[in-house]
């Protein structure tokens, strides 16, 4: 029996048995599973999971369709803001400045500089309360209050930005819209040129010679616009005083930026909360400029003497500007921004030429095609030489 047993074991391995029927002994066999069985057994299990793996799959593609639409929506509506921003923050403060009504007095630039900053710090405040989830006296408490060094440090920028946003008034009253928004393009330069001084950040060739025909075409704009014969000795010494304000914008913002990002490197501080510090100061020197600059306008004609609805736009869209910059920061790549700024300044000359009697000229626009192209040139990554693999000699 012992050797009928073995037999009846051994015989799912090989031929026929009459135990497969289930009669006499053969009851043992069903026990004992055949290994053709386990592996039909786990293929099947295996079909099974992967068609449960693959039901849920089928539905991936539409929610990766879904939030590659969403995400390219958000870029370019974000790029979009971003002209419109550019775009029209420069043509109305240039119209807000010139085209005021002459019973109304003009306003004053620095109360605009004053409104547009607590404007900024008020949405700093919100969006930082929205983020802590409403414990906005404490992190101010801990990121203003209880550091005096950074509140120091950051005075720095915020009187440099003061600065800055005064000057870009004093350029927009003397200058048309195109050549400001051509010429300021020598924030780039001068952004470059702190850089390696603060950050000893080296350039390659190629960045080089696209700050150097950024600086051949804004000074081709400038001199097409010092040799215009129609224009009146007025209106040449405005335009000479425009030109050393967006000169002196520009060396402001590039150094402030570069200032800024030397302190936030390795810094855990949000930049929201960044902003208020930087908020704090701006508020106090721009009221102290106020009445340091123009304390006898304002007794005269008031704080908001010459507020229209257009000058309330205009301090709007500069202050909601940040916002937009940091959304296309978030969303957008660096090229887009470029095309922004590239955009911005066509958009600019062609709007100017409609609405403010902008009359180009041939060097105007070779010495705008030259900024644009060198913004282009100069905001490209740069590629790494790739290494050429070693071939083995052959003897």
């Amino acid at each position: 029996m012992m050797k009928e047993g073995n037999e009846d074991i051994d015989l799912p391995h090989g031929g026929d048995s009459p135990g497969r029927d289930g009669g006499g002994e053969g009851g043992v066999e069903e026990l004992i599973p055949d290994k053709s069985q386990l592996d039909a057994s786990g293929a099947k299990k295996r079909t099974r999971t992967r068609e449960k793996k693959r039901d849920p799959t089928k539905r991936r593609p539409r929610k990766k369709d879904d939030a590659n639409a969403t995400a390219a929506l958000i870029k370019y509506g974000a790029l979009f803001l971003l002209v419109a921003q550019m775009v029209g923050l420069v043509l109305l403060m240039h119209y807000s400045r010139t085209r005021q009504s002459k019973d109304e007095p003009l306003y004053l630039a620095s109360t605009a500089v004053f409104i547009m900053e607590v404007m900024k710090l008020f949405i700093c405040c919100c969006v930082i309360a929205y983020q802590s989830g409403g414990n906005l006296l404490p992190e101010l408490k801990h990121h203003v209050w209880e550091s005096p060094i950074e509140m120091a440090k950051l005075s720095v920028p915020s009187f440099l930005y003061t600065v800055q946003n005064n000057l870009l008034y004093l350029a927009l009253t003397n200058l048309d819209a195109a050549t400001y928004q051509v010429c300021y393009q020598l924030k780039i330069l001068t952004t470059a040129v702190f850089s390696m001084l603060l950050l000893q950040r080296k350039f390659s060739p190629k960045k080089w010679a696209a700050l150097i025909l950024l600086t051949v075409g804004v000074s081709i704009v400038q001199i097409s616009g010092s040799r215009d014969q129609s224009k009146s000795d007025s209106e040449k010494q405005s335009q000479f005083i425009g030109l050393v304000a967006v000169l002196c914008a520009a060396c402001t913002s590039g150094f402030s930026g570069v200032y800024f990002e030397k302190i936030l490197k390795g810094s855990q501080t949000s930049l929201w909360l960044r902003n208020v510090q930087m908020g704090l100061p701006s508020v106090i020197i721009a009221f102290l400029t106020v009445y340091a600059k123009d304390s006898a306008a304002v007794a005269s004609q008031g704080f908001l003497g010459g507020y229209s609805p257009i000058v309330w736009t205009v301090v709007t869209v500069q202050a909601v500007g940040g916002l937009i910059v940091a959304v296309v920061v978030k969303y957008a790549d660096n090229v887009l921004k470029v095309f922004a700024t590239s955009f911005s300044i066509v958009v600019s000359c062609i709007l100017s030429a409609i609405f403010f009697d902008f009359h180009a000229t041939f060097a105007f626009v070779v010495g705008a095609s030259l900024v644009v192209i060198a913004t282009v040139l100069y905001s490209q990554p740069e590629r790494k030489p790739r290494r050429k693999p070693v071939l083995p000699t052959q003897k």
